[in-house]
């Protein structure tokens, strides 16, 4: 499915760099491109073979725009699957919009928002969910969210769903057949290899929703909430972990009115870390909207670090218990971290002290960096990276999720219509949603409005 219209774009981030990239695709986009491009060996573009870079200058007519390389790429290898050729021109804006102009007025236009993909998908190069992982991996700021991106887009997930989808479809084909033949009663599908074949895909898809967890807080950062009273080392433990002086540090007691957010990378996978106001009774009208701004930002996060004064609780952790109980009985689905801050004014029986008092306590000095590395190490353990070593399919995107949702409420009905020992013609109506929801995954099945919401979302030029 080539495209008669040729489509043009910036295909490098704008801005001034050493170099930018622009690129053409469609029927005409080597002939609008050897229009413009004059070989320093004087070679026609046109009459290169695929794959080949030349060395020239873009011109307006008898103005020299910029001195270029021009790589050639002939359908359908290539990654739209169309003709295509990219110009790498020296870096500066002028000259990008002055390339890209010259190409318009040539007979391109220019590309919507991720239109090189969009083609890409329509000309078979790559399925809908490896069409997303493109703008995935483009998107990626950490180990993690990059290995998932790229493991979508080499086709694990895709490969895993047009099996399923494959098996159910032989088995859904024999169900329509028996219909064809119903007044002669005869059944094709062997019902008891139909159960086995609904209860391994529910298995499979059950599994996949369920990966979602921890495939979306891989793919966006997990969200940490660092709480405590007043005055406790918030603001610094958070400079700490970040290596900067991002929060205001005071020794006046509620200085955080507003909850501050920065992401960190600790061994690969992403964290972001919500430096919340702190909690006290308080008559500070302002203050006690920060203080209310906390609980909410502890309702979105996945890990809470509860850090308190070590030199406060010396004597007596009863108070502290007490705390500590309210928040785990209050929010008893998070992950908490105690943390006892300010360590470095306590003596050696002090701290062992209050390590015997509360049980998997970190011990740190925020000011000083001491066991910051330690408390890295105790948010690592939050996160099942075992799915990355192991390769296992992993769900990062919210509308395949729901896909699948919806995908397993029709396998549902269908094992219930099994049960109930259902007609054929009803199995087959639940069986068809199913294949539907399964075959949007991939594209399989696509509607133009899905389409569109997809790739709206990509940078132009990709």
């Amino acid at each position: 499915m080539i495209h008669a219209e040729t489509i043009v774009a910036l295909a490098t981030a704008p801005g001034t760099g050493a170099i930018a990239v622009i690129r053409l695709s469609g029927e005409n986009a080597i002939n609008i491109a050897a229009s413009l491009f004059h070989s320093v060996s004087g070679k026609d573009l046109s009459k290169q073979k695929s794959h080949t870079v030349h060395l020239g200058h873009l011109k307006d007519e008898t103005r020299i725009v910029d001195e270029v390389l021009a790589t050639v790429f002939h359908n359908p290898n290539s990654y739209t699957g169309e003709d295509v050729v990219e110009f790498s021109c020296h870096g500066s804006p002028y000259i990008q919009q002055e390339i890209i102009q010259l190409c318009i007025k040539k007979g391109c236009r220019m590309a919507q928002p991720g239109e090189f993909t969009l083609r890409a998908f329509l000309n078979g190069k790559m399925d809908l969910s490896q069409a997303e992982a493109v703008a995935d991996l483009i998107a990626s700021e950490s180990a993690a969210s990059h290995q998932l991106a790229m493991q979508q887009m080499r086709g694990g997930f895709s490969n895993e769903i047009d099996k399923l989808r494959e098996e159910l479809l032989n088995f859904a084909s024999l169900i329509e057949l028996e219909l064809d033949f119903s007044e002669e009663d005869v059944e094709f599908a062997d019902r008891k290899a139909f159960q086995e074949l609904i209860t391994k895909i529910t298995h499979v898809i059950k599994r996949l929703i369920d990966s979602f967890a921890i495939g979306n807080v891989l793919k966006n950062g997990i969200p940490v909430a660092i709480v405590g009273e007043p005055n406790v080392g918030k603001s610094t433990l958070l400079n700490a972990l970040l290596n900067d002086d991002r929060a205001i540090v005071s020794d006046i007691a509620g200085t955080t009115r507003d909850s501050i957010e920065d992401e960190l990378t600790i061994g690969g996978v992403g964290f972001r870390f919500i430096d919340t106001a702190g909690i006290r009774e308080t008559s500070d009208r302002i203050e006690g909207l920060g203080i209310q701004k906390t609980f909410q930002k502890i309702e979105q996060a996945q890990v809470v670090i509860y850090l308190f004064d070590a030199e406060k609780f010396a004597e007596s952790t009863a108070a502290l218990k007490l705390e500590i109980e309210t928040i785990r009985n209050k929010y008893p689905q998070k992950n908490l971290i105690k943390v006892a801050n300010k360590t470095d004014r306590l003596t050696e029986s002090q701290l062992k002290s209050l390590q015997s008092e509360i049980d998997n306590l970190l011990l740190l000095s925020a000011k000083k960096g001491i066991g910051i590395e330690n408390l890295q190490n105790r948010l690592l353990e939050f996160v099942n990276t075992g799915v990355l070593q192991s390769n296992e399919t992993v769900i990062t995107n919210s509308r395949h999720y729901d896909a699948l949702v919806k995908a397993l409420e029709e396998l549902n009905k269908v094992q219930h219509g099994i049960d109930s020992n259902l007609s054929g013609d009803l199995l087959a109506i639940d069986l068809r949603q199913a294949l539907y929801y399964l075959g949007s995954i991939t594209g399989q099945v696509s509607e133009d409005d899905i389409l569109g919401n997809i790739f709206a979302n990509f940078c132009i030029g990709k």
